[in-house]
Order: structure tokens, then C-alpha cells, then sequence
């Protein structure tokens, strides 16, 4: 298990509109810009392997300030030369001081304080009705006309089950932000219903959900 002492100081920086890496999620990245190809080369030389994903403000240049770094887990290579890669969550960061000019891809120095649950054991939604909270997302695939596994979804753990459905969702780049940002599983799981929730609403008029 990686520790607090393990987290380097730098790490590159992979900005990236909607892709949500979690703690303990993953995300698959189809990788195929000649800067991001060097930053994988480079981050598989490394001893963490770490990529720090975080999004662009809108379509500006800027950066929100929260990202999370994951580790490669999966690297494929194509005949063409783009990269199939698959980055295990490990540790949100604040962004600090961007380094450019040194590698054709940025860099920033990473604040991992107040992240520290983001390393232990998985986390657990005891608040979590679990019948209403499938009632509502049953409606919401219905409407998003999405499949699932229904008996697998069932017997999931709570952190597996919000956090694949926080990625895997058709939400925009903000909300998956807000979902990111969330202090506590718990939270995450209120703001998926609530952005839930709110499609369903705004679709549907004004539905009453149970």
C-alpha cells in the first residue's frame, strides 16, 4: 500500500475535460499526443508510475485546483504507436507552482494534505439506502438508455458502486468535478442522486421521484 512518504513532490499533469480517476478507481486512457506519449514514457521510468489527471476550467487554459493522481496498472502499445493505458486512483492533490519548459508535457508540484483517506482501506456509505438509491438510478439509465448488470450492481461494494457510476455517468465536465471534490463517500453518493435527480427533472417535468 502506497504511504503518505511514497506521494513525490512532482508529478506530470494530464489535463483532460470529463475523465474522472477516483481514489481506488481507474480510468482507461487512449493515449496518442506526442507530449502525453513522452509523459507515459517517462512516468513508466518512474518509481510510482504516477500521472496526475485534472480537469480544464471550461475551455479556457486554466485548471480547477483539485486533481488525483493515479498509477499505471495497464500499458498496451499499438502498432502505430498510441498508447492503451489504465490508471489506478491513488491520491487526490492541490495543484501548486506548474513546471514548464523542462519536458514537452507540464508538471506541477502536488499538495497531498487533507487527502489522507484517499490512501487507506475503501470506504463505506452506512447512510446509504441502497433500495432507493437503485430505484433512482434504474430511472436514470432508463433514461440516459444505458445497460447494466442489475445483480451485480446490487451486490457491490458501497465505494465501488458510487465511484464507477460517478466515472462511467454522462455528466458534464463540472459535475464530474463536484463528484471528485466530495470530502466523503457519502457526499459523493448525495451528489450523484442529486445530479440524478435533476435529469431526471429536467426531462421529465415535474415528476415526483420516490
Amino acid at each position: 500500500m502506497i504511504t503518505p512518504a511514497d506521494l513525490p513532490d512532482t508529478i506530470p499533469l494530464f489535463p483532460l475535460s470529463g475523465a474522472l480517476l477516483l481514489p481506488r478507481g481507474r480510468l482507461p486512457l487512449h493515449v496518442f499526443e506526442p507530449r502525453y506519449l513522452a509523459m507515459v514514457d517517462d512516468a513508466l521510468k518512474s518509481p510510482g508510475r504516477l500521472v496526475g489527471m485534472i480537469q480544464p476550467i471550461g475551455d479556457s487554459d486554466r485548471l480547477h485546483s483539485i486533481g488525483c493522481a493515479g498509477r499505471i496498472t495497464s500499458f498496451t502499445e499499438t502498432e502505430d504507436g498510441r498508447y492503451m493505458i489504465t490508471l489506478t486512483g491513488v491520491s487526490r492533490f492541490r495543484m501548486g507552482e506548474v513546471e514548464e519548459g523542462f519536458t514537452p508535457y507540464k508538471r506541477l508540484r502536488a499538495d497531498w494534505a487533507g487527502f489522507d483517506r484517499d490512501l487507506g482501506q475503501p470506504e463505506h456509505d452506512r447512510h446509504m439506502d441502497r433500495p432507493r438509491f437503485l430505484s433512482i438510478l434504474a430511472r436514470f439509465f432508463e433514461l440516459e438508455e444505458l445497460q447494466s448488470d442489475w445483480e451485480h450492481l446490487k451486490d457491490a461494494e458501497d465505494e465501488l458502486l458510487i465511484n464507477a457510476l460517478s466515472t462511467l455517468c454522462p455528466f458534464d465536465a463540472e459535475d464530474k468535478q463536484a463528484l471528485l471534490e466530495a470530502p466523503s463517500l457519502t457526499t459523493r453518493r448525495e451528489t450523484l442522486v442529486t445530479l440524478m435527480e435533476f435529469a431526471l427533472r429536467s426531462r421529465n417535468g415535474d415528476e415526483k421521484l420516490q
